[in-house]
Parts: structure tokens; sequence; C-alpha cells
């Protein structure tokens, strides 16, 4: 269908006041005569306070309230019942157990952040430590399958494995591990609260905005309408600001004790361990497959982290399940209990890992082979859904894969790996296919248009970098045939239509159909005769049976080339392309810049990203961004991504699909790849960092085998 105002590159329309420094996030939000608190939190991963001393820190300039286990206000414990698990009460303070280091056991508050700071070096706490389990190599013993998967079930199985494997006359089976990974969004958790009488207000970031006032609600014991919760800029989530965290609650209960406003304000090194992380994983994958590449068997078996106190399974298995046809199949999955910080969602949570391990283990086939990678992936594109049974929405996956390959040059690849050298630098190409399911939730959206046809559309939704504020304009202008400058959008207040928030890629599917509802509705009055003039429409819009009658997925391929200093092991990333399948691209720029952006978080999965627990302690020890190596600019020369076009009716009325976390699906293996094509030895450790991919080169059979 042409596009006129939907489907432009158009620049945000949030994007001024950003760099003029007028968007507030909830850092940045005054109130009159604020206190500031800072929490204090455990040194130890796993044991029981036995003595907390505040006098010293009650007794230091400014502060007004030093708050532990011992005087914390009653709050709802802690459960893990529930559909939406980030609308579960989360108590802070509650009791003297510490569940993981990091953890929150004071709060400070003081007239000034710089004197809250201070005081809280004066807490002393004591503590009777206990043994505990830091390791998911170690604690692989106790195992279990996940209670509750949030999308499907934990395992499956189609047809006979083991006769499937026998049937190859090729076979690969083999192990690869992820580490822990920090969400590390530039704008920190904030939170400001104030009471007036028994309502509260807070300015906190949260993606989900009405998951987040429930949360707040349930942990307070007060109904959800005395919580008013406003997040209109977010600085960044990942899913890291799914939740809500201490900041939020601990800066209400101080703000109703003192009746005045208060704010906390995580550090970055507290984010490591207050918030969540990404779940470390062990996991196998076996191919096997004929003599043409037409796979018999693909088995992919997951083991991943959980907090001991909160389950969570990475479910990097699932997307194995719709990515390439084979008639014998196994998927499963097993969360490991440790007592270390909570994990949970973070950008393509599951599949960022999972095709980390699945596509490298393509690779490997494809040369035991010797078939072309991309070819091979083409032998086994399924005719529909292969553990479903029931057809794709749409599926450009074979597009994605033939255009990458003309656009890059993939004709250039050395066919022997470790043959292309550049001086000291060896060059490799390496490439990866992309799937990340598409999703859609029950959204909710308010239009009106006053005297002069401006018009306003309302919604509890956020923006969290991705754009939102822009679609949701072209959207309403579209729809009512005005200018994109006569709509005005306002997003993250609670007391707006409710929407499912930013996460998952289902942000703008779901509420761009919102809003094109809405805006019907309110063209049906105009044209009716009752306005413009303080006219509007209120609509919410269902997802329907679509998604299960239809497998639905956006896809890509991802090209690199890399170069290794064959002295040093350094890996450098040359170039990139990205090839794209995500339906109807509702506004280009802002697609391409979270495409691109997830590409460039793959390439850090691949060579730089990770968090390391001291086993001893259970503490992430590079907990900063000294430490904590994420790409700079110097790392990140070309790197392009191109959309294809497309339209999928079954997804939404608009046709689009979710691009917001597709672009780090199947990116870092595509670099890995490009690392074995460069050196000739496979590394199955990710991050590839120079230590290991030296000791490759110098000792190819050790590395090998891990």
């Amino acid at each position: 269908m042409p596009d006129t105002i939907i489907g432009q590159p158009i620049d945000r329309i949030d994007g001024k006041a950003k760099v003029t420094g007028a968007a507030r996030y909830s850092g940045d939000r005054r109130a009159e005569h604020p206190a500031f608190g800072v929490i204090v939190t455990s040194t130890i991963g796993r044991g029981t306070i036995t003595k907390i001393d505040i006098k010293a820190a009650e007794q230091a300039p400014g502060v007004v309230l030093v708050m532990s286990h011992e005087n914390a206000p009653a709050q709802a414990p802690f459960k893990q019942e529930g559909e939406d698990r980030h609308a579960r009460p989360k108590p802070q303070l509650a009791e003297a157990r510490i569940h993981y280091h990091g953890e929150p056991v004071a709060l400070v508050v003081a007239d000034t952040f710089e004197q809250a700071t201070a005081a809280a070096r004066l807490v002393e706490v004591s503590y009777q430590a206990e043994a505990g389990l830091y390791e998911l190599r170690e604690g692989r013993r106790l195992a279990y399958p996940p209670s509750k998967m949030p999308n499907g079930k934990a395992d499956s199985k189609v047809g006979d494995l083991e006769r499937g494997l026998a049937e190859g006359a090729a076979r690969i089976d083999a192990t690869y591990t992820t580490p822990y990974q920090s969400h590390n969004p530039m704008e920190p958790p904030a939170s400001l609260a104030f009471w007036s009488g028994d309502q509260l207000t807070i300015y906190c970031s949260a993606q989900l905005v009405d998951s987040a006032q429930k949360s707040i609600a349930a942990t307070l014991n007060i109904p959800a309408d005395n919580v008013e919760l406003v997040s209109e800029f977010v600085g960044g989530g990942f899913g890291g600001k799914l939740s809500i965290y201490g900041d939020a609650i601990l800066a209400a209960l101080a703000a109703r004790q003192l009746k005045r406003p208060v704010k906390v304000t995580l550090t970055r090194q507290q984010m490591f361990s207050v918030t969540t992380h990404r779940a470390s994983t062990i996991q196998r994958v076996r191919l096997a497959a004929s003599r043409d590449g037409t796979l018999t068997a693909i088995a992919h078996e997951v083991v991943s982290q959980s907090a001991r106190m909160d389950e969570y399974v990475e479910t990097a298995a699932v997307s194995t399940r719709a990515m390439y046809a084979a008639p014998n199949r196994l998927t499963t999955h097993r969360v490991v209990p440790l007592d270390l910080p909570v994990a949970d969602s973070m950008r393509a949570p599951g599949d960022a890992v999972g095709q980390l391990a699945l596509e490298q283990a393509m690779d490997e086939l494809a040369y035991k082979l010797d078939i072309d990678p991309v070819e091979l992936r083409i032998r086994n594109e399924p005719t529909q859904d292969p553990e479903k049974g029931v057809p794709f929405s749409t599926r450009a996956l074979v597009a994605c894969l033939q255009t990458g390959a003309e656009k890059f040059g993939w004709e250039q690849r050395p066919r022997v790996p470790g043959t292309l050298k550049d001086g000291q630098w060896l060059v490799g190409l390496g490439m990866a296919a992309a799937i990340r399911v598409n999703l859609r939730r029950p959204a909710a959206a308010k239009v009106r248009m006053d005297e002069d046809r401006r018009v306003t559309v309302e919604m509890d939704m956020t923006d969290i970098g991705t754009g939102s504020y822009t679609i949701f304009a072209q959207v309403a202008a579209e729809t009512l045939d005005l200018p994109i400058e006569s709509v005005t959008v306002k997003l993250g207040h609670s007391s707006y239509p409710d929407t499912p928030g930013s996460g998952g890629s289902f942000g703008a599917a779901s509420c761009c159909s919102a809003v094109q509802q809405a805006c019907l509705e309110l063209r049906k009055k105009v044209d009716a005769g009752r306005g413009p003039g303080n006219v509007q429409a209120e609509a919410t819009s269902e997802p329907g049976d679509a998604f299960k009658k239809f497998s639905q997925h956006s896809y890509g391929a991802h090209f690199a080339e890399v170069a290794i200093d064959s002295t040093t092991g350094e890996v450098r990333l040359r170039r990139m392309l990205g090839v794209f399948d995500a339906g109807r691209i509702l506004n280009p720029k802002t697609a391409r810049s979270q495409l691109i952006g997830g590409m460039i978080w793959g390439v850090s999965s691949a060579l730089h990203e990770q968090a390391v627990v001291d086993p001893r302690y259970g503490s992430f020890v590079n907990h900063d961004l000294a430490g904590y190596h994420v790409p700079v600019h110097a790392d990140i020369p070309a790197v392009e991504a191109i959309m294809l076009a497309g339209f999928d009716d079954k997804s939404n009325p608009l046709g689009s699909k979710g691009v917001g976390e597709l672009g780090i699906c199947g990116a870092g293996a595509a670099v890995a790849n490009a690392v074995y094509n460069a050196c000739g030895v496979r590394v199955r450790d990710y991050p590839f960092t120079p230590d290991k991919i030296l000791s490759s080169i110098l000792r190819p059979n050790v590395a090998q085998r891990r």
C-alpha cells in the first residue's frame, strides 16, 4: 500500500527536547523541599543480618531518616504467583535475610544528596554469612524444568531424535556458553515520590507503566487508583526497567513517613545487583544432515541461571523451534537456582543468546558438509512452522539471506579458513540468520481534537528511545488527514489509557493499532457533525486469533567481516550488514536506529560484554563502565541495515512487525563465524576476548574442545 506520513523517515518529534535538555527524565524531576535517599547494599551473597548499627548515620549532618529491616513500614510479602510478574509486590528491607550480594539493606535520607551519600558510609552491618552457590556449572546438578514458561512449554519433541541423528551423514554436537550481561542504559533508575493525603505521585523510570503502578500499589497495600505514576521519558531500558526496584519503593515509603518529597537514584554500581541482568547459559546443540545439507535432526538443550529467590528461565531454544525444517526435533530448558541477583528479560530474551549457539552450530555443519553457509540455510527453509504445524503469516528469510549475500559481496568469502591475510591481520567473513517472534498485546488510546483541529493522543505507553512519540504522531496524522505538526502525543502517565508498555517488540504494533482505531472513531464523530471542537474518542485494539492460526516472526540475515591480529588475538570488526524482514516499516529512520543498535549489541555479545562473578562472594566484580566492556566508536566501523518492503496483515492493521529486538538476534553469531573463517579455530565460549582467540591460534585443539 502507498505510504504517506506513515512510512516516512520523519525526525523524532521529541528530539529537540532531548538535545536541549527540555525533556525531563525521572532523575531530573524537582519538587519543593525534597530529601534525598541513598541505598546501602549487602556485602555478602547469602546469609542473615545479625546487627545493623545506624546511630552514627542518624547523627550525621542533614540526615532525616535511616531505614532498615528493623524499622521499615509493613509491606506486602513477595510472591511469584500472578500472570504479570512485573506487577507483583516488591517489598524492600522486609527481613534480615540476605538473598544476594548487593541487596538493599538500608536507606539513608538527608536534606542533600551529598549528606545522604556521606552518612550511608556510616551504616555498619554485621552478618552471619552462609556458603552460597554462585557458579552455573557447579550448580547444574540442581537444574530443574521451569515452573512456568513465558512463551510455550519448557520442552518440545517431534519425531525420533536419536533416529534422526543416526541418519545424518554429518553431525554436530557442541556446547556453547554465554555470560551474564548487565543492561547499563545511560539513565540509571531514579524515583521522586511525594504524597498528598493518601494519594501517591511518583516519577520513575518504567518501561511498563501499568505494571509499575500495580507493583507499587501492591507493595504498599494501597489501591492502584491511589498511585499516579509518571514516566514520560526513559533513558534506555532494554528490559532493565520492566520491573520496579528499590529506588521506587523506598522513595515512596520514605516520602510517606517524612511527609515531604524524596528522591532516590541508583548508582551505576548498584545497577548490577539492585536491577536485573541477562542470565548466563550453557547450551548443547546437536545437528544432523544428509550429504545435500537437508537436516534430519535438531536438538537444542539449554541450562540457565535463575535467582534462588525468584525463578526466571532464559528461553534460548524457543526460536529454534521455528527456524529450520527437520523431521526429528528436541528442545529443552532447565534452570539452576543460584544465590545471585534476579535474572530477567534483556533485549530479545532467549533469542539473542540462543541464536549465538544455533547459528554457530549451523556454520560448523556447513563447513563439515562443504556447503556454503547461506545455501545450507536456504535448503532447510520450512514451508510451515515445523513444530506448531501452522502456516507462517509472512516469511522472507530467504530474501534476507540472498539480498544480504549479494549486497555484502559474500562470494568473496575465503572457502578455506585462515587463508586471507592483510599483513599481520587474519581476515574472515561470517554470516548468520535471525528470527524474532512477533507479538501483540491489547492496548487503548484516547484522542481528542480542539477547535483549531489540533489533536492530542494520550496513552500510558512509554518511549525508551525507540521513537514511540514519533510513530504515534505519524499514525494519528495520517488517519485524520492532518499534518504531523498538528498532533501532540502524551505518554507515560498511569492515568492515561492502558497499554502493554515498551517490551517484547510489541509496543509499536499494539499501540499504533489502538491509536489508529481511536482516530477512526474520532473521525466518525467529526464527519457526523460533532466537531471539530473538543471532540474525543477512545478505543482498544485486541490482537485477535491470528496469532494462534499463524506463526508470526520477524527475520534477518547478518554478514560480518573481521580481522584478527595474529600477534595479540585482538579482533576488529571491519564492516557489517543486516537485511531484515519486519513487515511494513512505520518510520525507516527510527527503525534503522533500532536495528543497527541491536547489531552493535550483537558485536558486543560476541567480542566484549561479560559480567564476571566472583565465585567466593557472589558479586559482579566488574560493576562499572570501566570494567564492564561495551563497544565504543572505535570498535564499530561501517554498520548498515537494509529493510525489505513488506506488509503482514495477520500481525496488525498497519502490517508492521517488531524491530526493537530483531537486530541483536543472530548478529553475534555472524561475528563468531567470521572469526572462525579468519583463523580456522572454533571458540564456543562467549565473548571472544583476545586471550581466548590467542590461545585458539596457538593451541587449536584445546580451543576446539571449549
